[in-house]
């Protein structure tokens, strides 16, 4: 089961849901950069749980230490081992539903192909991995801003923010759950990043963005809209309508991408399940979850496109 993603700027992650920790391993990153935990911090406290009503209730510090790969406040160019302890799981919560896979979730695949399966919490298909991306995409993020002045901003634009406790309140209230859809703007990419043929830019923040934890939707530019402007409209000098990229090339423009989340597949409604023996019964899913994943997925988003971002520079 691999937890390895880039090339030259490659991280591996690795943890549970409700294990001791979760973590990342940075391989590729140049040495000289300044870097300390107090970089890394703010971004995973963007991602925190337990901030709002609007999120998941599970009390987390998400507080990260750099165990190696630093010295006197610079990279030495070896790899940055980083550790972020779990300290209030609840693993009583999945006792009862155990034997039975969550509707929605990945608990059958996992099973039927491992033959074996971590049932708290979802282990490493939760959505907590994603500390690791974000602790990592911090330190790519940095050195991309330093070097290149690019900056990384994503926001929730479904629902938008006018309506948005309405709509999480009325699905809680209904046991229920939401989904959502984060927009992404890269600010001053460098020029002449990504090739002409597999390893084209667009297919590579693809890449990064569907191998978050429930996407299921990517778009570039116009993304599909595109398919209903004539040529002479999405050609038009100025307004880059296709957000940054040409055969598969940065132009230097900024970069406009959107990225669709589904509901969350936890939620306390009544749902039938089945179990390993193929029998049907009904199941309600306790435990502490975000009725909208969008939310907590904006700086995840960032991360993901600043580290296929490094991957990138650094294969120039």
């Amino acid at each position: 089961m691999s937890g390895i993603f880039g090339k030259l700027f490659a991280i591996s992650t690795w943890g549970e849901s409700h294990g001791k920790a979760i973590g990342a391993v940075v391989d590729g990153c140049p040495a000289g950069l300044r870097l300390s935990e107090n970089d890394i911090q703010p971004f995973l406290d963007r991602r925190r749980p337990g901030q709002s009503t609007l999120t998941t209730q599970r009390k987390e510090s998400d507080t990260v230490k750099i165990l190696s790969g630093v010295f006197e406040g610079k990279t030495t160019g070896t790899p940055i081992s980083l550790i972020v302890e779990n300290t209030e799981y609840r693993s009583g919560d999945y006792e009862q539903i155990k034997d039975w896979y969550r509707p929605g979730h990945a608990d059958e695949v996992y099973d039927s192909k491992y033959g074996f399966r971590d049932y708290r919490g979802g282990g490493r298909s939760s959505a907590r991995e994603t500390i690791a991306r974000v602790a990592a995409g911090s330190i790519a993020r940095k050195f991309l801003n330093e070097k290149c002045n690019t900056e990384f901003n994503a926001w929730v634009s479904y629902p938008t923010s006018e309506n948005m406790q309405s709509a999480i309140e009325t699905a809680r209230e209904k046991g229920d759950s939401i989904g959502g859809i984060v927009s992404l703007q890269i600010k001053n990419p460098p020029k002449n990043l990504g090739e002409p043929v597999f390893d084209r830019t667009e297919a590579l923040l693809a890449m990064a963005m569907m191998s978050i934890p429930a996407a299921k939707g990517f778009e570039i530019g116009e993304g599909f809209e595109a398919a209903k402007m004539f040529g002479s409209e999405h050609n038009k000098l100025g307004e880059n309508h296709a957000g940054g990229t040409y055969g598969g090339i940065t132009s230097g423009e900024d970069i406009f991408c959107r990225i669709a989340f589904k509901p969350t597949p936890s939620i306390s409604q009544v749902q039938k399940a089945k179990n390993k023996n193929g029998e049907i019964g009904e199941i309600s899913i306790k435990g502490r979850h975000d009725p909208c994943i969008g939310i907590r997925a904006v700086p995840v988003v960032e991360a993901a496109a600043a580290l296929s971002f490094m991957d990138l520079i650094l294969l120039k």
